[in-house]
């Protein structure tokens, strides 16, 4: 009978998780995980596999909870111009919060990793596609509810705003002044209100 094992993987995950948002892929090395996630060589390779399948499973994790929290609210059935107003505000308040200097997982890759590892690409482009459904969802519901001019174009709308959200990560990421980020959440909540009736 073996031995029991003595960490969660779920645990190890968010770990690596948070380790990978903070220094990219690259400057992790399988030291480093073994240090933070407090196990050897051998038990990370036997759990997860190697870096690379690590990897990728921390940018689903971060997919299923982090980018869930912050754009859910759009993806619902009753998500409306509150939501989007909520969501763009949000990102805007990011670099004064716990994501100031990090980002998000999956935009740090977009800007690492995607242009040269496949398997990463699968993963942001499916982070792409996913906001900006979510942002067209509330656009189409807001446009059904009245809430927004007839005439607005919601498929377009909607790549604007993943962009600007997208892009509001990113600048967090390089520790953009916080003021920046505001003042760009500021302009976009300014388009947000110029789509409304009237």
């Amino acid at each position: 009978m073996g031995r029991r094992k003595q960490y969660e993987p779920n645990d190890l995950l968010e770990q690596a998780r948070r380790l990978f948002l903070e220094q990219g892929f690259a400057r992790t090395s399988i030291s480093d995980l073994e240090e933070r996630l407090g196990i050897n060589r051998k038990s990370l390779y036997g759990e997860f596999g190697d870096k690379q399948t690590l990897f990728e499973a921390a940018l689903k994790l971060h997919d299923a909870v982090n980018v869930s929290r912050r754009f859910e609210s759009l993806e619902t059935q009753d998500a409306g111009v509150v939501a989007i107003r909520a969501t763009i505000e949000g990102l805007g308040a990011s670099a004064r919060g716990p994501a100031a200097g990090r980002g998000c997982l999956l935009c740090n890759t977009a800007s690492e990793r995607s242009a040269t590892d496949p398997a990463s690409r699968k993963h942001v482009r499916a982070y792409f596609k996913r906001i900006r459904a979510a942002f067209q969802n509330a656009l189409t519901n807001a446009r059904a509810a009245g809430d927004l001019d007839p005439s607005v174009d919601v498929e377009a709308e909607a790549r604007f705003f993943a962009s600007h959200g997208i892009g509001q990560l990113t600048i967090i990421r390089s520790k953009a002044a916080p003021d920046i980020v505001e003042a760009a959440a500021e302009v976009a909540l300014d388009h947000l209100r110029s789509l409304r009736p009237g």
